[in-house]
């Protein structure tokens, strides 16, 4: 059983408890349904818990790591045709929040059944989160643990400051999320993107980015 309602059982006010809860998310989703009514194209925004969370234009280093990576993931998925990539202000809803992650990346069978006016979108397959100061904690926690509980297969975690990428991917049977790469050179070989492997460097600089594409590139 899980921790946390086992020991929400364990006390003797636990249907109480459990009342208040329900409340709570009850004004919630009064929040959550405001935020859909706001929300638009020119707003980086999110809802986090019960708040909508507002972004900040991002620094120059997380603009261009972002690039780098989209160029990688997306020139490898059209080739290959294996779905869809989307960048920044792709909306995925779960069952409490709604993300905008930087780059989250869908399977081909579920690509096909989005629509061309489609402004929200389920579970995707692989995310990766460029890190900035504003975003770091949501990052590593509320999106770290939300993303595994809701079967996000693959996640990336890019440092633009100190140039590390961290790896991680999802156990079938905890539903958590083991690290499998944190380092800022050698290769990382993507679990969900069969045959995908770059060499870290190229996240971060512009000269092996662009030979890592034209690797890509070739038949």
């Amino acid at each position: 059983m899980n921790t946390i309602v086992s020991q929400i059982l364990a006390q003797p006010q636990a249907y109480l408890l459990v009342k208040e809860i329900e409340r709570a998310l009850h004004d919630e989703h009064a929040k959550r349904q405001h935020f859909y009514d706001i929300i638009d194209e020119n707003t980086k925004m999110e809802f986090i818990n019960g708040e909508i969370v507002y972004h900040s234009p991002v620094m120059l280093r997380h603009n261009l790591v972002t690039k780098r990576v989209l160029h990688l993931v997306d020139f490898y998925v059209q080739i290959h045709n294996l779905g869809l990539v989307g960048v920044e202000k792709i909306l995925i809803s779960l069952t409490r929040n709604d993300y905008e992650p930087d780059i989250c990346y869908f399977r081909k069978e579920k690509a096909l059944h989005f629509t061309p006016k489609q402004a929200r979108f389920p579970v995707p397959d692989l995310i990766v989160e460029v890190l900035s100061d504003s975003t770091e904690e949501h990052d590593r926690t509320t999106k770290f643990m939300d993303y595994a509980a809701h079967g996000v297969e693959e996640y990336w975690i890019v440092n633009p400051e100190t140039e590390v990428l961290e790896q991680y991917r999802l156990e079938s049977v905890t539903m958590k999320y083991d690290l499998v790469v944190k380092s800022g050179n050698g290769i990382v070989e993507s679990s969900v993107l069969s045959g995908f492997a770059i060499p870290i460097r190229a996240i971060f600089d512009d000269a092996a980015n662009l030979d890592t594409v034209k690797n890509l590139l070739m038949p």
